[in-house]
């Protein structure tokens, strides 16, 4: 589980959203992370690992849901070192297997994001609900929805936050077909992206996105 040196395959070179410097962790006293640095730029950045390789756990430490040994997180000049919560505050993160929410509806959770922040668009959010078929759910307790149309919440959340780094853990999990290819072009959409930074985690890349970047972490 130890990664020194990531390979890490820019294509492009847009302007950075996020930089990563000297990222190290540990889980159960073992090093995950030792001495990690990135350049996230605009655009849409794909971070693949078989199991156990700690692409959630990056996320999550990119997120600042996760506490660094050491290291910085610079975000449009934000960094998480000098404050931790203004930086969380232009970044969407949420865990998808979290049950945390179970108790709000649909409806509920995303009138908090619109709270929280600024750029929140609606018609992209309405969009979304009607592309994820979430109308008929938008009701009823998370706690009551698949583990499917629960993960469609997330994205629909991420995607309509307007957040300078939206990150999204395996968003092709549990969705049907017609989901997966709706969602495929909404992250073709965003490869066009000149400001903001998207980055998602899997397995393998989704086929028809151009990506910014691959963050392998092995298999």
């Amino acid at each position: 589980m130890n990664h020194l040196g990531p390979a890490i395959e820019p294509s492009t070179t847009p302007p950075n959203v996020l930089i990563v410097e000297g990222l190290n962790f540990s889980y159960s006293g073992h090093p995950l992370f030792t001495k990690f640095s990135a350049r996230i730029s605009a655009g849409v950045t794909f971070i693949q690992g078989g199991d156990g390789r700690g692409k959630t756990t990056l996320m999550r430490l990119l997120a600042g849901a996760l506490p660094l040994a050491s290291g910085t997180l610079q975000l449009k000049g934000l960094s998480n070192f000098d404050s931790a919560q203004a930086y969380r505050d232009h970044v969407f993160w949420i865990d998808p297997r979290t049950e945390a929410k179970d108790a709000l509806t649909p409806r509920a959770y995303l009138e908090s994001i619109k709270g929280k922040f600024s750029a929140f668009d609606q018609q992209v959010l309405d969009r979304l609900i009607e592309g994820l078929s979430l109308s008929e759910h938008i009701d009823k307790a998370l706690y009551m929805l698949s583990t499917g149309s629960k993960r469609k919440v997330w994205i629909a959340a991420a995607i309509a936050s307007g957040a300078e780094l939206i990150l999204i853990d395996d968003p092709f999990a549990a969705l049907d077909k017609p989901s997966i290819r709706f969602i495929t072009q909404l992250l073709q959409d965003a490869s066009k992206e000149t400001t903001r930074a998207w980055v998602i985690s899997g397995y393998e890349a989704p086929e028809g996105v151009n990506l910014a970047q691959l963050i392998n972490l092995g298999d």
